[in-house]
C-alpha cells in the first residue's frame, strides 16, 4: 500500500479522518463514517445543519483542491471529504422529525443507499460534472449533486410517510 502523509491535517481531513484509506471502496467507507455525524446534525436542526453543510462545502472546495495538489493527483480515490458532505446533504430530509425511532434509522440507511447509488452510477448531470470540472470545486460538485438527488428522493419518501412501511 502506498504511503500517504496522513499526519498532515489537510490529508487527514480530506481522507475523511482516515476512512479514505480503506483498501476496498474508500468512498463507501467515507460515506459510512460520515453517518456518525448524524446526531450532531439532529442537534443543530435543519437550519443549523444547512449552515454547517454550507461551511463544510466551502471548506471542502479548498481542502480537496489542496489535498489533490499535495498528492499530485486530481480526485484521488482516498479523498472522501466530498462523500462526507454529499452524505450529509442526503440526510437533510430526516431532520424535520424530532423523533428517534425505527423510521429514523431506516431513513439513515436509505439515505446511505441512495447517496451511494448516485455517487457510484453518476447519472447525468453528475457524470458531466465529474468529467469536466477541475480542482477542489470539481472534486466536490459531483458528490454535492449526488447528495441532492438522494436527498430529493428521500424527502419525497418522507413526505409521503412511506418510511413507516419499510420498517
Amino acid at each position: 500500500m502506498a504511503q500517504y502523509p496522513i499526519k498532515n491535517p489537510i490529508i487527514f481531513l480530506a481522507f475523511g479522518l482516515g476512512s479514505g484509506l480503506s483498501p476496498k471502496a474508500p468512498g463507501t467507507a467515507g460515506s459510512a463514517l460520515s453517518l456518525v455525524f448524524f446526531p450532531l446534525l439532529c442537534v443543530l436542526g435543519l437550519c443549523g445543519s444547512v449552515a454547517f453543510i454550507v461551511v463544510a462545502t466551502l471548506f471542502g472546495f479548498w481542502l480537496c483542491g489542496k489535498a489533490a495538489d499535495i498528492l499530485k493527483v486530481h480526485d484521488h480515490e482516498a479523498i472522501v471529504w466530498d462523500e462526507f458532505v454529499g452524505q450529509w446533504i442526503a440526510l437533510l430530509p430526516l431532520l424535520a422529525s424530532a423523533a428517534w425511532n425505527a423510521q429514523t434509522y431506516m431513513g439513515v440507511i436509505l439515505a446511505f443507499i441512495l447517496f451511494r447509488f448516485f455517487d457510484i452510477l453518476k447519472p447525468w448531470p453528475i457524470s458531466w460534472c465529474d468529467k469536466h470540472l477541475e480542482g477542489g470545486f470539481g472534486i466536490m460538485v459531483d458528490d454535492l449533486l449526488a447528495g441532492i438527488a438522494a436527498g430529493g428522493i428521500l424527502w419525497f419518501i418522507v413526505s409521503k410517510n412511506w418510511l413507516a412501511s419499510l420498517v
